[in-house]
């Protein structure tokens, strides 16, 4: 089993939201040291970022947080909610032996859960870092991680990659 750290959406456009019931600043942190777990283990990561179609010029803060992008990580620019449509990111995780998905970034209930549902539909193993992830508002974010995502995988925190 080979296992594929998927990084949603850590953009400074996106981080500098108000989302809760964590901010995206700590969000980041954390999936800045699951990345790093992931890096040492020889397991890929994938960080994906999106763009918004038809315009010749993004917003600022379009690009990857700093610190984010390491040598040998998978990049993945999606024009859509989720990961998968148009971006190559199944052939890319199939030929890098990868079955399954642990999910994290923002927003939960956006990029996260479409990404997820996707996978589900490519028939990866899901798992889902609750606290290095978060929503437009607690109640959300707090619904989809207790009821939603246990249908799809494991939920976990960071503390189980570390």
């Amino acid at each position: 089993m080979t296992s594929a750290l998927i990084l949603i959406d850590l953009m400074p456009r996106i981080i500098d939201l108000p989302v809760a019931p964590h901010s995206g600043e700590e969000v980041l942190t954390r999936c800045l040291r699951l990345a790093e777990a992931f890096r040492a283990n020889g397991r890929p990561v994938v960080l994906v970022r999106v763009e918004r179609p038809g315009v010749t010029e993004q917003p600022p803060g379009s690009g990857f947080a700093d610190g984010l992008v390491r040598p040998g990580d998978v990049l993945i620019v999606k024009r859509t909610v989720g990961a998968f449509h148009g971006t190559g990111l199944h052939d890319t995780l199939r030929g890098l032996g990868v079955d399954t998905l642990v999910l994290a970034g923002l927003v939960t209930t956006m990029g996260v859960e479409s990404t997820a549902r996707a996978a589900s539909d490519h028939d990866y193993e899901l798992e889902f870092v609750a606290d290095a992830m978060s929503g437009f508002a607690a109640d959300e974010h707090e619904f989809t991680v207790e009821r939603i995502f246990p249908r799809f995988g494991a939920v976990r925190d960071t503390a189980h990659y570390i």
